[in-house]
């Protein structure tokens, strides 16, 4: 079989070493000449790399390449031969249970969490996706009949998912990677492909106070059970309980923020559909203080705490990191564009108490008008480079302080991306003296 493999990262090398076998010729279609390739792969490489792709029998998507971006160079047709790592695997996983999650923030945690529960609960389990191991690459664990597997999937994996996973979660949805889709309508029916092939021995699991979360899993066809509503989790009294029975207080979560009481009903929820272990899921739940990049505290110095979540690159996730905290803050806020309205975070900005912001990158123009609209001025510029940026977070904040790194923004315009931006704070915060 003639096989294109589209887009090289992570998840395209793992296609390349899955479908890799002496039935196949494959050919990989990249937009970066300078790729280093395995020497038995064809390649089709520059500008052109998504031309003449009706000559292949499949051709497997990787999550950065739009379909639309497929069909513009060929004819309509041309999606009928296309599929992903994620379509294959939910295809082949010898285990039919699987938990998948999605939404717009939060995946990661609440992912993590789930598989944290599980094992905890003496379950075998399998954690990949977009969360970092390619879901072709958990094949290679000997996956059991009865084992586990969750999925943390965004909307690149999910715009053309062709199979749904026995339990779906979504977590809060607002307007992001409008860069990438052509409206939030695309960007909400990505998110819905989770749900929409569920069947009614299925579970949808749902957010109850996020509309539009509401309105993707209301496409299932399955079992719909809301989270901060009853049956579901939710939090009661500053407990978080379901089916009337007190899994932790609030005050015993490490994780940070009100936002993540959201993310740990969630997971309760899928998981209480799978064992109702309390004293494993609470375990769980006041141990795990989070991921990296996601109100992570870097440092403690002079009586100011640093914390990086380099991985929030939306206003929403900025202003719930503002939001998590009760002491004054300086906030570092400006990155690349991803289409974004600073309104709402400039609104947030002005009255909460936020010392200073420091504006870095492409967006730092956008932001400040923003603030100004507001009628808040006290700002500055971060500066040219992480070293420059800390170095005036310090000199901006007082004994009691929080510096926050949540930046509303992507960061492509200065840094990799976001784990080099979190990456670079926490080094420039650990070598100040």
């Amino acid at each position: 079989m003639k096989i294109a493999i589209i887009g090289y990262g992570d998840q395209g090398r793992s296609a390349y070493e899955y479908w890799n076998t002496a039935d196949n010729e494959i050919t990989i279609c990249d937009r970066n000449e300078s790729l280093q390739l395995p020497e038995t792969a064809q390649k089709q490489l520059g500008i052109y790399y998504l031309h003449r792709l009706d000559r292949f029998d499949l051709i497997v998507r990787s999550p950065s390449v739009k379909p639309k971006e497929i069909v513009e160079q060929n004819s309509p047709n041309i999606l009928d031969k296309v599929t992903t790592v994620t379509n294959e695997f939910l295809k082949v996983a010898p285990s039919r249970n699987i938990i998948a999650v999605t939404g717009t923030k939060g995946k990661g945690t609440t992912s993590s969490l789930i598989a944290k529960m599980l094992e905890a609960s003496s379950y075998r389990v399998h954690l990949g996706g977009n969360i970092g191991i390619p879901p072709l690459d958990l094949l290679k664990n000997d996956i059991k009949a009865d084992d586990w597997i969750v999925l943390e999937l965004a909307n690149f994996q999910l715009i053309d998912l062709q199979q749904s996973p026995h339990i779906a979660v979504c977590l809060m949805v607002a307007p992001e990677h409008m860069d990438w889709h052509a409206d939030t309508d695309e960007y909400y029916n990505a998110k819905s492909q989770l749900f929409r092939h569920q069947t009614s021995d299925d579970i949808a699991i749902y957010n109850a106070n996020n509309e539009i979360s509401t309105r993707i899993a209301s496409t299932s066809k399955g079992w719909k059970i809301p989270y901060m509503a009853f049956p579901g989790g939710q939090v009661i009294d500053g407990r978080i309980q379901i089916d009337d029975q007190t899994i932790c207080d609030t005050s015993e979560l490490k994780l940070l923020g009100r936002h993540n009481w959201e993310n740990v009903c969630a997971a309760v929820t899928a998981v209480w559909k799978v064992t109702q272990n309390i004293p494993a899921m609470r375990d769980v739940l006041t141990s795990f203080s989070g991921l990296e990049h996601r109100l992570e505290l870097v440092r403690e110095l002079d009586g100011v705490k640093y914390y990086d979540d380099s991985f929030g690159t939306m206003p929403d996730t900025a202003i719930v990191a503002i939001q998590a905290f009760a002491q004054p803050k300086v906030i570092i806020l400006g990155g690349s564009d991803k289409g974004a309205d600073f309104t709402a975070l400039a609104n947030v900005v002005a009255h909460s108490d936020v010392r200073q912001v420091l504006l870095i990158g492409q967006q730092a123009d956008k932001i400040r008008q923003a603030l100004d609209d507001q009628g808040f001025h006290e700002y500055q510029a971060g500066g040219n480079n992480m070293t420059e940026i800390v170095a005036n977070a310090r000199k901006a904040s007082e004994n009691g302080d929080v510096v926050l790194l949540s930046t509303a923004c992507a960061s492509f315009d200065m840094f990799e991306n976001y784990k080099d931006r979190g990456d670079q704070f926490k080094s420039a915060v650990q070598a100040l003296a």
